[in-house]
């Protein structure tokens, strides 16, 4: 074997055990979000003293569509975390019991596995996607959740804004950076 093909080998087996750190934290993750998803559905948002919105202010009390939006959203999410788990486990479980493909990899307990970096590449493309786009509906149900209970941010009030404001500026801001290292992730 010349050089060349050590240092290609090598670098493939650095890579993908890389991929496989990856694939683990895209879990955790998702298991964090999904914890917080389960406490999101622990509330009532129809329990009319779950507001904190002045009673006699009407016109920023919200409608039910807002509550039955956050349910929904609660629940898109968690399907798309869940989705993004199990492609990550899947390809995770691939690695481990791969006999032959393109690319040699060291599996974490020493082994030699063959795996086809264009199925793992996809198959991480897809986890990412669900875990972006979970994000996404958590951001919606969390806004829906700030407006229940504390009055439409379309009211414009103080408490509702600050709350809502890092919610949109920040999370985004997150996911446009997770989108920049994926993609770079990607094309490795």
């Amino acid at each position: 074997m010349t050089n060349t093909t050590a240092n290609t080998g090598r670098r493939n087996l650095k890579s993908t055990a890389i991929h496989v750190m990856a694939l683990d934290g895209i879990v955790n993750v998702n298991s964090l979000f999904t914890l917080g998803l389960f406490l999101g559905l622990a509330v009532n948002p129809a329990d009319p003293n779950y507001t904190l919105v002045d009673s006699s202010d009407t016109a920023c009390h919200t409608t039910s569509k807002v509550a039955e939006n956050l349910v929904a959203f609660h629940v898109y999410s968690f399907s798309l975390f869940l989705f993004s788990s199990l492609i990550a486990f899947g390809l995770k479980q691939a690695i481990r019991t791969a006999k032959d493909g393109d690319t040699r990899v060291e599996v974490s307990d020493g082994t030699i596995a063959h795996v086809n970096l264009r199925v793992l590449r996809a198959g991480m493309l897809a986890s990412a996607t669900g875990s972006l786009f979970g994000c996404m509906f958590l951001t919606l149900a969390l806004v829906n959740l700030v407006q229940i209970k504390l009055g439409k941010v379309g009211c414009l009030d103080w408490y509702s804004l600050v709350a809502v404001g890092p919610l949109v500026v920040l999370v985004p801001s997150a996911l446009v950076f997770y989108i920049c290292i994926v993609l770079h992730a990607f094309t490795r």
